[in-house]
């Protein structure tokens, strides 16, 4: 006779899991429906409109490729200059590189 109520109770509790378990996906399917429907909703309501960039894409690759000659020079000056010991201006001067440019054909 314990052991029939024990085993009625553990059914009950099983039984009332299950239950909260199918209310909870219920209402997962709900709100998901729900938020469907608001988002089809709002992509009625509200046309899409073309994005105006206030920095032009073409603004932003004439300015990368300056930014990337000023970064070579610098390091061009730093390398010649602070590491190399000799004039950071030499660095940019032309004469510099033919010279270098000689060295590395005639080898």
């Amino acid at each position: 006779m314990v052991t029939e109520q024990k085993k009625s109770r553990t059914q009950t509790k099983e039984e009332a899991r299950k239950r909260k378990r199918s209310a909870r996906k219920e209402e997962k399917q709900t709100k998901r429906a729900e938020q469907k429907k608001q988002k089809s909703q709002k992509a009625e309501k509200k046309p899409k409109k073309p994005r105006k960039r206030i920095f032009p894409i073409w603004a932003r690759i004439i300015v990368i490729t300056i930014l990337c000659v000023i970064a070579l020079a610098g390091g061009l000056m730093v390398g010649y200059g602070i590491i190399g010991e000799g004039k950071p201006t030499d660095a940019l001067d032309p004469s510099t590189w033919q010279h270098i440019i000689d060295i590395v054909k005639t080898e």
